[in-house]
């Protein structure tokens, strides 16, 4: 793979413009290689010259030169160097400038231009550098006030008096317990290790200070070695009493911050908006314990892209000078690449020092000094593509196609379609129970084709859903889940397709009528299951996001939640579908296909609800965000919703009700719902029609290289939108029964979702993108009064 697509595949997707535009000056270097062979190059100038030496007087084996001394190579090297290199100010911030010193030569102008951009390109990435390292860094000491407030909590709950001489002992060695990962550190002696290892500094010494404290002498370690261990604990004791109070006097400081959304505390949040005292339990030490370990784990990971970020850059600045070089046959690599070196980018060493102190503070306070333990928490393995799992997509692939033929060849070998009122019998009682599957297989392959998509246009859509690393779904599991499921439904169809019954017992198989309802249960039994089978992460956070949908507004919505409840919105005739099973199965009679839900009046009020139900979720989740985050975009989106409740309510109430006023209110209700939905989806879902970007009526930022496809996009989501519109129009075909046509309905609107989640999730990732947003904040478990000032002034 050469370098430029190796450089791609590592950015970080919301950092990709903070990078090294390394494509750019390949382009630069294109055109100044370009002039090179159209005009003569240096390579046979200097042949020309070494040819020319061959026909000059022979200068004789005794004749010396007349220089006192030699010519050192520095001094010739400075003489051939081509650029200089000076360190600048603009705008208030350290920068570069390279001077081009062969301004006389042919083609000069195109170098100039080259490394005008080279500098501005390495500027950027030094000053974003800088900028993320100064961020970790205050990170770093809010995570050590956090240290500090769960030692002080550990000693008050679990009180460890037992465990020392006396309440002063235990006070000094507590606060010792804050600073005995030191020792952990290798290579570094004892008293120095406190100066040097203070990233998240745990004795009162503050950040900032850390680096020049950093390069002591050796003759200076060798001194602090000497120091007795009485002196050294009389050292920290003065330290810890001088710069900070003792452990238990910080809890007079801190609040519990409320970070576990339930039902309980959110009602008990919204009667009373104060911040609760600290309550010294274990189960709230378990949990602010928690909490810190997951910041911890988050404050790794970004320190680990940011050394990626740093070393990714250096060596592209060294492929891309070195190109330059053997383009232009010179010698500008070394000097501009030490300035490289010097910069804060090559330079700066505070990233290194906080991933050993995290590192060694995590093994020692979270996995119990354990650092196999420790270090597999805070770097999850990859993970790993199985061949079997490919070999299975295929496998259930080719099983569910030729389902699906022997499916045909029986109905035509049977000529099952010329058995009419039979084939009514099974479209109004067996269809509903089988078309359930469809419409979650389709919406499975759809989602696979996101996942497909996302990955080849870099889309973080596990950063986005804030799924733990290593736990998610590629398309190839979904693919592989979605074709098993398949096989299954088509496997049942096959076994259930008898259309007359049993002239003997004139009923149908009670075997062959329960296999839709057992492969339902089986599904359902396999979604709960709690053993570690078909990947119990995933399956527990589907069930968490739809227990969160259900249970709005009482948990805080997050965009895992509202993107479920928009799928359920989507999926409303598979809602009806499991209806229809609880009625079928429960009221009717199956041995004889038979059922008489529609004139249930119990069952035709549910029909409404389940329709609704997706809808009122999302506008629930609408108002619970109105009022955390003030922002009225979530209110005129809860209207939007709204609109759509008053629709497929009136739209229902005219499929069981045929009457000419409930017709017109459904079409005026259906239009409007549908309007609006297409509004928000193109533009605030969207970000499209921009009448002022730079790719007109779309957005400044597109991740497909064809603005067709968005054209596209949008006229096919406009007409899938108003699909629902037949169910008003009653625009019926002779030849397609109405179960089939509303299916047909369903999985057009399945199809609208599948779209809508990829150019969704485009645009939320771009906006990851602007804001350089590759994290995702972590609830800290403490709050500190000056914290609380701090916000207030």
């Amino acid at each position: 793979m050469k370098f430029g697509k190796e450089f791609a595949s590592q950015m970080v997707p919301e950092w990709e413009e903070a990078y090294m535009d390394y494509n750019y000056l390949k382009k630069l270097l294109r055109e100044v290689e370009r002039f090179k062979q159209i005009n003569k190059s240096p390579a046979a100038h200097a042949r020309l010259k070494r040819m020319q030496t061959l026909y000059r007087a022979f200068s004789g084996l005794t004749h010396f030169a007349r220089h006192d001394h030699p010519v050192t190579s520095s001094e010739s090297a400075m003489e051939s160097q081509p650029i200089l290199v000076n360190s600048v100010e603009e705008n208030g911030h350290a920068g570069y400038e390279t001077m081009f010193l062969m301004l006389g030569e042919q083609g000069a102008e195109y170098e100039l231009v080259y490394f005008r951009r080279l500098d501005d390109e390495f500027n950027k990435v030094n000053q974003f550098y800088r900028s993320k390292v100064e961020e970790v860094m205050t990170e770093a000491a809010s995570l050590t006030k956090q240290m500090d407030a769960l030692i002080a909590f550990r000693v008050k709950v679990e009180n460890p008096q037992c465990l020392f001489g006396s309440p002063v002992e235990m006070t000094g060695i507590s606060a010792d317990h804050a600073t005995s990962s030191l020792a952990t550190a290798p290579s570094i002696p004892k008293a120095s290790r406190r100066v040097y290892l203070d990233p998240i500094d745990q004795e009162g010494e503050s950040i900032s200070s850390r680096g020049e404290s950093a390069e002591s002498s050796k003759g200076e370690q060798v001194k602090e070695i000497q120091i007795t261990s009485h002196s050294i604990r009389e050292e920290r004791l003065n330290s810890i009493k001088g710069t900070r109070p003792p452990p238990l006097q910080i809890l007079d400081q801190v609040k519990l911050n409320n970070t576990v959304e339930t039902p309980r505390s959110t009602i008990k949040g919204f009667l009373n908006p104060q911040s609760t005292e600290v309550n010294f339990t274990r189960e709230n030490l378990k949990r602010a314990n928690q909490k810190l370990k997951q910041a911890f784990v988050e404050f790794y990971h970004k320190l680990h892209l940011l050394k990626s970020y740093s070393f990714l850059n250096i060596l592209a600045f060294s492929k891309i000078m070195k190109k330059y070089d053997k383009i232009t046959s010179r010698n500008a690599s070394k000097s501009y690449l030490k300035m490289v070196d010097e910069s804060y980018l090559g330079s700066s060493n505070k990233v290194n020092r906080l991933v050993e102190r995290v590192e060694a503070a995590f093994i020692k306070h979270f996995s119990n000094s354990n650092r196999r333990k420790g270090m597999n928490m805070l770097r999850p393995k990859a993970k790993k593509e199985r061949h079997r799992v490919t070999f299975s997509i295929g496998f259930f692939a080719g099983c569910s196609a030729a389902l699906i033929v022997s499916l045909i060849l029986i109905i035509r070998t049977r000529h099952l379609l010329d058995l009419k009122k039979e084939g009514a019998q099974y479209m109004e009682n067996m269809f509903p129970l089988y078309s359930f599957f469809g419409f979650i297989v389709l919406h499975m392959l759809m989602y696979a084709g996101n996942i497909y998509f996302w990955r080849r246009y870099r889309v973080n859509y596990s950063f986005i859903f804030g799924l733990k690393p290593g736990t998610e779904l590629g398309y190839r599991e979904v693919l592989f889940l979605g074709f098993g499921v398949a096989v299954l439904a088509l496997a049942s169809v096959l076994a259930n397709l008898d259309l007359q019954m049993d002239p003997k017992t004139q009923d149908y198989k009670a075997i062959t009528e329960l296999l839709p309802l057992g492969l339902l249960v089986l599904l359902i039994a396999i979604l709960i299951c709690p053993l570690n089978i078909l990947y119990r992460s995933s399956r527990f956070f589907f069930l968490t996001c739809l227990f969160h949908c259900l249970c709005a507004p009482l948990y805080k919505v997050t965009l895992p939640d509202f993107l479920l409840a928009d799928q359920l919105t989507s999926q409303v005739q598979a809602l009806r579908s499991l209806e229809f099973y609880i009625c079928y199965y429960g009221w009717g009679d199956y041995k004889h296909r038979q059922n008489t839900c529609n004139k249930n009046a119990i069952y035709n009020t549910f029909y409404f609800i389940v329709a609704v139900v997706p809808y009122w979720s999302r506008l629930l989740q609408c108002l619970r965000r109105l009022f955390e985050e003030k922002d009225m975009i979530q209110g005129y989106n809860g209207l939007k919703y709204f609109s759509t409740i008053i629709a497929v309510s009136v739209r229902t109430a005219y499929s069981l009700d045929k009457g000419m006023s409930w017709r017109i209110v459904a079409w005026v209700s259906s239009a409007i719902a549908a309007l609006t939905g297409t509004y928000w989806d193109l533009v605030m879902d969207w970000g499209l029609l921009q009448k002022h970007a730079k790719n007109r009526w779309l957005r400044d930022k597109l991740l497909l290289p064809h603005k067709s496809v968005y054209f596209g996009a949008m006229v096919l989501n406009v007409l899938l939108r108003f699909a629902w519109m037949q169910t008003v129009l009653d625009f019926q075909l002779s030849i397609i029964h109405k179960e089939a046509s509303t299916a047909i309905v369903a999985c057009l609107e399945i199809i609208r979702r599948g779209i809508w989640n990829f150019f969704r999730l485009e645009n939320e990732h771009l906006n990851n993108v602007g804001k350089y947003r590759a994290f995702k904040s972590v609830p800290l478990p403490f709050n500190y009064d000056e914290d609380d000032e701090e916000k207030e002034g």
